[in-house]
């Protein structure tokens, strides 16, 4: 520690929660050229683009850390998919160990090709992690420049004709531009349940200058996609159904005890992050609470993680079977839950994610509302060239033009990917419109909705 917080970011002894989630930013080119960026090459004036050796030393880095090696890795940018060299990379994280690697992406190159989606399946991606702002043009037009609706549409044909059972939808919500969308995007995510297996609604980061009036204009908060969740939805999901990020930690702490193995600890700040689950069974949605009383079964884990620090594994045991029985639907417990306690594996909780969607926000912070303890609790962190791993906030807020610039390359227009274009995809994938127009304000469809 030199300067303090946030500005010794390395991660500096001050910080407080390991890396859970590791990001790669592997290029800042990109084939969009989006309204509301500034990060791209041709906007930033350099090209960043680390080499395949400095990615595999970054790698390196951040699965050597203390006290527990990341299990999850993501490849961001830019757009990723402009590099054709990201199925090697994606090969290579996978043979260093990752058990999750998740690919960033607009869904361009994705919905020009079935192999191409195929070949970074092959390679081993897990998940795709797809810009979604809407089931309408309009959104997309007011923060892309362009309806790009046809085309993510055609990315979801592309990647689950591949044989990806796992995208992640990621809205960025403004006020004023999609707030108004969140109970459409959910209702679509559950009609192709196949293969969205989350929803990770990002309220808008404001990360250049502008005054207080268009803050506030354009301002959401995670309470506020709460309360417009359960408004949307026609109350299948209320507010009661949310639970901060660090509910989780408890479960690791006592597979870590059980175990006594190191696993991943959850431990971010509470207001970083709210999710909850919908399980679909049968054609049945319900919230993850009507199966399952969150509150007891977590003040169970906390005194059987007390037995089991004390040695007492099998009263540890008994007492979180016999809470479980308490405090959950049986077949939930036996069907889900007991193979992640028995195995304690990847392939477990893979298994849980795959029968629900997450329904989750992280809301990253700006210069307006920066917290150094959220600071200090971040577990989603930047691996960089130098050997520097950066928490997610400071790196965009603080940290990224200054490490992108210790390691960019000189610009010149062969290092610039062009647009993509978009007009051409949108003649092509017209017919792919359909959907759009099944779009309804209220829950009634061929899904039962209790």
């Amino acid at each position: 520690m030199k300067r303090g917080c946030p500005y010794d970011c390395g991660l500096c002894p001050e910080h407080k929660s390991h890396t859970v989630l590791a990001i790669v930013d592997v290029t800042n080119r990109c084939n969009l050229r989006c309204p509301i960026c500034f990060a791209h090459a041709g906007a930033a004036g350099y090209l960043y683009e680390p080499t395949q050796d400095q990615i595999r030393d970054m790698l390196a880095n951040v699965l050597s850390n203390d006290p527990v090696a990341p299990p999850a890795l993501q490849f961001s940018g830019g757009e990723p998919t402009v590099r054709d060299d990201l199925p090697e990379l994606i090969e290579m994280a996978s043979g260093m160990g990752f058990q999750h690697i998740e690919v960033d992406s607009n869904g361009i190159k994705m919905a020009e090709s079935v192999d191409y989606c195929r070949t970074l399946k092959e390679a081993g991606a897990s998940t795709v992690y797809l810009q979604f702002d809407g089931v309408t043009p309009q959104p997309y037009i007011v923060a892309r420049g362009h309806n790009l609706l046809p085309i993510k549409l055609k990315a979801l044909e592309n990647l689950k004709a591949s044989g990806f059972k796992s995208v992640v939808l990621v809205p960025v919500l403004v006020k004023g531009v999609n707030d108004e969308q969140v109970g459409d995007i959910i209702r679509f995510a559950i009609e192709n349940h196949e293969i969205i297996r989350c929803i990770n609604f990002q309220p808008v980061s404001i990360t250049g200058r502008i005054n207080r009036e268009d803050r506030d204009r354009m301002r959401i908060t995670i309470p506020d996609l709460m309360r417009l969740t359960e408004e949307q939805t026609d109350g299948l999901i209320k507010k009661s159904d949310w639970y901060p990020v660090p509910t989780a930690a408890p479960v690791d702490r006592f597979m870590s005890n059980l175990k006594n193995i190191q696993y991943v600890d959850f431990s971010a700040h509470p207001h970083c992050g709210m999710a909850t689950y919908l399980i679909i069974e049968g054609g049945n949605v319900k919230p993850i609470t009507e199966y399952f009383d969150i509150d007891e079964f977590v003040k169970t884990l906390d005194a059987a993680n007390k037995k089991l620090e004390r040695g007492q594994q099998r009263r540890a045991k008994m007492t979180l079977a016999a809470a479980s029985l308490k405090t959950m639907d049986f077949g939930m417990f036996r069907k889900y839950i007991l193979p992640i306690f028995t195995n304690g594996d990847y392939k477990s909780l893979s298994e849980l994610h795959h029968k629900m969607i997450m329904i989750g926000s992280m809301h990253f912070m700006d210069p307006y509302n920066f917290d150094l303890e959220r600071v200090k609790r971040c577990v989603i962190h930047y691996v960089t060239p130098g050997g520097r791993i950066i928490p997610f906030c400071t790196m965009n807020t603080l940290h990224r033009r200054s490490v992108e610039k210790e390691f960019a390359q000189p610009l010149d227009a062969n290092k610039i990917t062009p647009p993509a274009d978009i007009e051409a995809m949108l003649n092509n994938y017209a017919i792919e419109n359909d959907y759009v127009h099944k779009i309804k304000t209220s829950f009634i469809s061929d899904v039962d909705y209790i």
